[in-house]
């Protein structure tokens, strides 16, 4: 802590030192500066942002499939997985595809979701409604401790 002195005069001790002035806060009054080596500087910054990149959590989605006419062991095993992604903190796309003259029939695609929806709801939240898009429906479910 030197305090106050001229940029010339801090330009001098710096040099002195054999070490570099780094601007540390330009918006301050009087700007901060301090006298360090810059590219160990640097390179500490640079070491501090991949570890906070390593440790961050990227959430993907992921999709499940299924039909209108699915039967029970085939739910329960997509149901599991839909578990373990949301437990893992990924969000889930469920996409319920319709083929040939099962698109008169949305309610029995409708009902399948609205069981999924209620057989989750404990761990997730449905954060996209059941919508149709074409020949499929699709809804997104995150986890409920998510933001």
């Amino acid at each position: 802590m030197v305090g106050v002195v001229s940029p010339r005069e801090g330009v001098e001790r710096a040099r002195e030192l054999g070490l570099d002035l780094v601007e540390i806060s330009p918006n301050a009054d009087p700007p901060v500066c301090k006298i360090l080596d810059y590219g160990k500087f640097k390179y500490e910054e640079q070491k501090k942002k991949a570890i906070a990149k390593k440790k961050q959590k990227v959430i993907e989605i992921k999709e499940v499939k299924i039909r209108p006419g699915i039967e029970e062991h085939d739910y329960q095993v997509k149901l599991r997985s839909i578990q373990k992604f949301i437990g893992a903190g990924d969000r889930v796309k469920i996409s319920m595809r319709f083929r040939g003259r099962e698109i008169t029939h949305q309610d029995l695609g409708l009902k399948v979701l609205d069981r999924v929806c209620e057989d989750v709801a404990d761990i997730a939240k449905v954060e996209q409604k059941p919508k149709l898009e074409g020949r499929q429906m699709l809804m997104l479910l995150s986890s409920r401790t998510s933001s």
